[in-house]
């Protein structure tokens, strides 16, 4: 009984914990600590917290039992979040310098109660970081560096933050560069980071959560699965990072209840000999030419 009554725990009140509880216990804190800067100190232990429970959750309800054995990706997989969120902390950190530059005061809504101020930096970047995501899937040299993401042969959380520094910050850039003109404050600066990492532990889940009929608007796990096949005519959907919004307006969103995923149908068909080192992930786009986008051939894409 006890069993059944965390895995129900889990299934359903998973996505909330992360998405509101995370996310709003950060609010929070950066709320109490506006002042003196206190609050913004707390941010890396609530992502080392959401990292913990995804990883509990997912041994307490996996959706595939399987992908919660390392493949030997653990250590990769590893060095490329501690890269790339390291990266992301510089990002924020330069945001005073890079405001800086900018003239005028910008538009943005200040006055707004800061959760306001993170969900509409949420619905900006989301755009942005989408529509970069769609077009590396169609144009060679973005879709070399995209690559490294569609490697993987198990989904689960730190698939999410498994990227190619240089993709990375090319969404990044997509994403901030207009919130930054508009004069996006460091604090929601800070409060979007986590947002993003929380989503990519969220949306790459080894856990067999269910949010019901938002699963058609909410870029979560049980959709981007699908963007996950390694066949490019079946993967290139879902290419939403928060939300599905641009996947339906862009004709991409498809979704599948009846269908189930096993290791075998994750990884690019046409590249099965891609490298699994960190190293030799972060130079493959570069030793390899030709078009690599999902539209140019099996491709080497995957989704």
């Amino acid at each position: 009984m006890l069993t059944g009554m965390i895995e129900t725990l889990v299934r359903y009140g998973y996505v909330p914990f992360m998405l509101l509880g995370v996310n709003g216990a950060a609010i929070a804190l950066v709320s109490r600590g506006a002042a003196d800067g206190a609050g913004k100190a707390w941010l890396p232990a609530l992502l080392a917290v959401a990292v913990a429970c995804s990883f509990a959750a997912e041994r307490l309800l996996p959706y595939q039992a399987a992908w919660n054995t390392s493949l030997g990706d653990g250590r990769r997989d590893t060095a490329h979040a501690a890269v790339n969120e390291t990266l992301t902390l510089g990002s924020v950190a330069a945001l005073p310098l890079l405001a800086a530059l900018i003239p005028g005061r910008g538009a943005w809504p200040d006055g707004w109660p800061l959760a306001l101020q993170v969900l509409l930096a949420i619905i900006v970047a989301d755009a942005g970081i989408t529509l970069v995501h769609y077009a590396s899937h169609r144009t060679g040299w973005l879709w070399r560096l995209h690559a490294v993401h569609h490697s993987v042969r198990r989904c689960y959380g730190f698939n999410g933050l498994m990227k190619h520094p240089l993709h990375q910050a090319l969404e990044t850039t997509a994403g901030v560069t207009p919130l930054l003109l508009a004069g996006l404050p460091l604090d929601v600066a800070c409060l979007l980071a986590l947002a993003v990492a929380v989503q990519l532990l969220l949306q790459h889940s080894n856990v067999d959560y269910r949010v019901g009929a938002l699963k058609q608007l909410l870029a979560l796990n049980e959709g981007h699965r699908f963007h996950h096949l390694r066949w490019a005519a079946t993967g290139d959907v879902n290419f939403g990072l928060f939300t599905l919004v641009w996947d339906h307006a862009l004709g991409t969103y498809s979704h599948d209840p009846a269908r189930r995923f096993t290791t075998g149908d994750l990884g690019m068909a046409a590249r099965p000999d891609y490298p699994d080192a960190y190293l030799d992930q972060l130079t493959e786009p570069f030793r390899r030419r030709g078009d690599r986008s999902a539209g140019a051939q099996e491709p080497v894409r995957n989704a």
